[in-house]
């Protein structure tokens, strides 16, 4: 079997590497970076590739970088992805003690995972065998935070969208490419098997909201105020009263913080900040709970006499996980953990950009085990090396010389029987709508 063969090989080749490839994911766990400023990190992948003789695009979607490893056929093209960005994580004991940045979810793995990858397929008897091409491509700015210096990054011309794979689709870094595959670390507490997927997760639009009301003094004039924290509040008591109105079947998220609550304990507060996530787990249903939530907003500016200003910016779309790519990854990561390692999760609450993608292309995201702690916080961090950094190269492999192999049989089939949910143009129509502004009343309105 020639893809048997393929597959020993470039598991023996990521062995020999395994240090280098350990390397790698500790020493970009040691300098994170937040979203588009990655300029670190994204040089690490560059090393790398230099390396290995691959030419590649940098600078995409400001810190992004591609390469393609052409095989000697043509065939589909399949992207493997590692996200290159970390997120604030304070107390954390390797985070960058200026901006709090820790790679407390395991991106430092995935781009180890790629570039060991690409270290096991960049070989002519591999691409010798294969029909199409691999794209080794290390993403920006999946995390969704720093949102008003994102915001800025609009404003000022330099980006679209918030995120990075979005980002990319807008600068058309995805039309040459059919389908995509990445890997998540994840850490034990996945029902004691060592990898698995969950067949799909929520999407989420994001809000700031600012309520905007009269100061005055608290204690010897109050009655001349207008209180914009009390109308926060009888927001936030509106939006929950909205819940009963939520299919359980649309799995609906909405939790709001409070910002800035005032600016003196004796002063009425004059201008209170709120932010929130609103997510579902389709499309419409993160629309219709945007919509209740706008709702409960305005509602409860009028009934305190305050205008409300509401922002509203693209989220995620939800994760669509291609079940011919699950297979092709179980069968693969069976090799390494062994059949009954594998399990299939639930539904999934959070939310990733990889959701855009698999809209309208054949997308996955499994997760797999190497990680200790819990996401995003101070615990976290890589600690089995083999299964952290080591497996998921390998997987990645050897599910490309899967999908190639055989006059890329499986890839075709993956293509074949993927039925989008909406086409690249309609996913950027719909991502450019939810941008929006209200102001409630309207500027030219009597005041309530």
């Amino acid at each position: 079997m020639i893809a048997a063969a393929l597959k020993q090989q470039v598991c023996n080749t990521i062995d020999t590497r395994r240090d280098e490839i350990i390397h790698i994911g500790e020493s970009i766990m040691d300098a994170p970076e937040l979203g588009f400023k990655e300029q670190r990190t994204a040089d690490r992948v560059k090393e790398t590739l230099e390396d290995l003789d691959l030419s590649y695009e940098e600078g995409l979607a400001l810190t992004g970088v591609k390469a393609v490893l052409r095989g000697a056929k043509p065939g589909p093209t399949i992207a493997l992805m590692g996200e290159l960005d970390a997120l604030q994580v304070p107390g954390h004991p390797r985070a960058d003690p200026k901006t709090q940045a820790a790679h407390a979810c395991g991106h430092n793995a995935q781009i180890a995972g790629l570039m060991g990858a690409a270290m096991g397929l960049a070989q002519p008897e591999i691409t010798e065998q294969l029909a199409g091409n691999i794209v080794f491509f290390a993403v920006p700015a999946e995390e969704y935070v720093e949102i008003n210096y994102r915001i800025g990054l609009i404003k000022s011309g330099q980006t679209t969208f918030l995120t990075g794979k979005q980002e990319l689709v807008q600068l058309g870094q995805f039309d040459d490419i059919d389908m995509a595959i990445m890997i998540h670390t994840t850490g034990p507490d996945v029902s004691d098997g060592s990898m698995g997927l969950s067949p799909s997760s929520n999407g989420f639009v994001a809000k700031n909201i600012r309520f905007l009301g009269k100061a005055s003094h608290a204690g010897g004039s109050p009655e001349k105020g207008v209180n914009a924290l009390y109308a926060a509040q009888l927001s936030l008591s509106a939006i929950n009263a909205q819940r009963e109105t939520f299919r359980d079947e649309d799995c609906v998220r909405v939790h709001p913080i409070i910002t800035k609550g005032g600016d003196l304990v004796n002063i009425i507060p004059a201008e209170v900040t709120m932010e929130t996530y609103v997510r579902a787990k389709t499309a419409d249903a993160i629309l219709d709970a945007s919509h209740k939530v706008d709702r409960a907003l305005r509602g409860a500016a009028m009934a305190m006499g305050c205008r409300v200003e509401i922002e509203t910016v693209p989220g995620n779309l939800p994760l669509r996980n291609d079940p011919v790519l699950a297979e092709v990854f179980q069968d693969n990561a069976a090799r390494l953990f062994g059949k009954a390692s594998y399990r299939d999760y639930g539904h999934s609450g959070g939310s990733t950009d990889a959701g855009d993608l698999s809209q309208f292309m054949p997308l996955l995201h499994p997760m797999m085990t190497g990680a200790a702690g819990t996401h995003h916080q101070t615990d976290w961090c890589i600690a089995d090396h083999e299964a952290g950094y080591l497996a998921p190269a390998k997987t990645l492999a050897m599910m490309a010389i899967d999908l190639l192999v055989d006059n890329a049989a499986k890839a075709n089939k993956t293509l074949a029987e993927f039925k989008p949910a909406m086409s690249k143009d309609a996913y950027l129509d719909r991502q450019h709508a939810v941008f929006k502004t209200e102001h409630y009343p309207a500027p030219n309105e009597t005041a309530l």
